[in-house]
């Protein structure tokens, strides 16, 4: 048991973990204590400029006060019934946020990959129910490259052999189409057995890719003419984070099934959300899905809270202005060792070219020595998602430190 925390240092947190914690993370060696706003302190007091948002989990910005007082408050009242039993909220949570983004009914869970379970779920039971399909015959279609999290169902769609090598056997009934591709994706949607097409608008752990223009305009438009599903996975891309409530919002498409998780409650507590119309969600009955946890007073009213913040602090208008300005100023950076430089609102990568495999690692390592905290993905991708509160001289405050920082490539 440890007794005397506050003197224990960097090396002796990291310790702790390393002995105790399984190993299946390879963070970067800081050991964080406070959040606020764009920033966060390790343990030595140092502030750093947080430029991963908990993998877009903290749009609204570390501790926001109006989440956090709303968490306080219900967190003294009620936090969980279980659904065998009704609570004062789940009712007013379900109407909002139903009410927020247009569709007739919620299903309630935790975790990102959950509601990507659940998707996968309701578009099964939709093809069986609706469209006909022989029983255990359904198909779902997800983009090379997607990443929806490590459940088993999810590694079953991966095509990153970190994720599935030595997992076996996986699910069936899941099929692979090259992402950004409508001639491909037209040929498998063909498939009479196809319930949905599960997508991210923009793939972020895949290096914020992101597709053509009107390519989700045309996995709309095939959907309805195959009569299939369309998925949007919008756990990462969605709540303002690319310049607009969603990422499908910038080509006017609605999906079928809509996943949201990650900032919806604000990087507070776990909370993710299946939204869909009756005709999809209304084939689950009484005791065929659910979860503990799913819809609780406590996540029920951080999201309400977290949601309204997104719109009162005209959130996803200042993520695309600030954007702009970012992938503008990292442009000026002209630096020799920044091939791509990508993304849409906040949601930005850079592609590093260099003779070291291990360069995009170490220019994270050196940003954190100069204060400013991001991860590489995929070994020469680095994710730049400030929280969507970010201003403009922060913003160039970040690319100079992002700028010095470039010098330990050379």
């Amino acid at each position: 048991m440890v007794t005397n925390v506050t003197a224990m240092t960097t090396a002796d947190y990291l310790a702790l973990e390393e002995k105790y914690g399984a190993h299946n993370y390879h963070p970067i060696p800081v050991v964080l204590t406070k959040g606020n706003g764009i920033y966060l302190w390790d343990i030595e007091g140092k502030r750093y400029v947080d430029f991963l948002s908990g993998y877009s989990a903290v749009n609204q910005g570390h501790c926001h006060p109006r989440i956090i007082q709303a968490l306080i408050e219900q967190a003294q009242k009620l936090t969980l019934t279980s659904r065998a039993f009704h609570n004062d909220l789940l009712g007013e949570y379900a109407q909002y946020i139903t009410e927020y983004f247009g569709y007739d009914k919620v299903l309630p869970m935790n975790t990102g990959v959950e509601g990507g379970e659940t998707a996968v779920k309701l578009a099964r039971r939709w093809g069986y129910v609706n469209k006909g399909i022989e029983d255990n015959k359904a198909k779902i279609l997800f983009a090379e490259n997607n990443f929806w999290g490590r459940t088993m169902s999810a590694i079953s769609s991966s095509t990153d052999p970190s994720s599935y090598r030595k997992f076996g056997p996986f699910m069936p009934g899941f099929e692979l189409v090259p992402y950004d591709n409508l001639e491909a994706l037209e040929q498998a949607i063909q498939d009479k057995n196809v319930a949905a097409f599960m997508v991210e608008p923009i793939q972020g752990e895949a290096g914020v890719v992101v597709p053509a223009d009107g390519y989700l305009q045309g996995v709309r438009q095939l959907c309805n003419k195959y009569n299939v599903l369309f998925i949007a996975d919008e756990i990462q891309t969605g709540l303002a984070r690319t310049g607009k409530m969603l990422a499908c919002d910038h080509e006017y498409v609605r999906p079928d099934i809509l996943i949201l998780g990650k900032a919806l409650s604000g990087g507070v507590l776990p909370v993710s959300a299946v939204l869909a119309d009756d005709e999809v969600m209304m084939n689950i009955k009484p005791g065929e899905h659910g979860s503990t946890y799913g819809g609780n007073p406590l996540a029920c009213k951080v999201a309400m809270v977290a949601l309204q913040v997104l719109k009162d602090e005209n959130m996803a208008e200042n993520a695309a202005a600030m954007g702009e300005i970012l992938r503008t100023e990292l442009q000026n950076l002209q630096s020799p060792f920044i091939t791509t430089i990508r993304g849409r609102g906040l949601l930005n990568a850079i592609v590093i070219k260099h003779p070291n495999k291990e360069a995009a690692w170490d220019l994270c390592m050196q940003l954190k020595e100069n204060g400013l905290l991001a991860k590489p993905t995929h070994g020469d991708k680095i994710r730049f998602a400030p929280p969507l509160i970010i201003n403009e001289q922060q913003i160039k405050e970040a690319v100079e430190i992002i700028g010095r920082s470039l010098a330990i490539l050379e």
